[in-house]
């Protein structure tokens, strides 16, 4: 099995992101989304899922999305400064049914930064 995790850090104060919602979905040859799940990050910024063998496809390609919008209009104060970024999106393959996927995001309300960290 498959596993996909992420550690959301807010480069703004360079705390953890906590209650960011992340959707990874699986993009089929059409062009349609196949959400396979929406969970939210715990409050040290991590998540961490396993992938259904089922769930994965030779070839495919898998968006990830982590609602970055949401999570620094519900900041109080608000961080000062623009806010224009929504949602932060990577799009990627998962060509080892077994394999361990970590991808670790930098947010800020106007920019992102995301690696893969394996």
């Amino acid at each position: 099995m498959a596993t996909l995790s992420t550690h959301a850090l807010n480069s703004v104060d360079g705390s953890h992101a906590g209650g960011v919602l992340v959707t990874l979905a699986r993009i089929e040859a059409d062009g349609r989304r196949t959400e396979l799940f929406r969970q939210a990050t715990d409050e040290g910024g991590r998540l961490r899922r396993d992938i259904d063998p089922a769930d994965l496809r030779p070839g495919a390609v898998y968006e990830m999305v982590l609602d970055a919008g949401a999570y620094f209009s519900a900041m109080t104060p608000p961080p000062h400064g623009p806010r224009f970024m929504r949602e932060a999106v990577v799009r990627l393959e998962m060509p080892d049914p077994e394999g361990r996927y970590h991808i670790p995001f930098m947010l800020a309300p106007n920019s992102h930064s995301v690696w893969y960290s394996g």
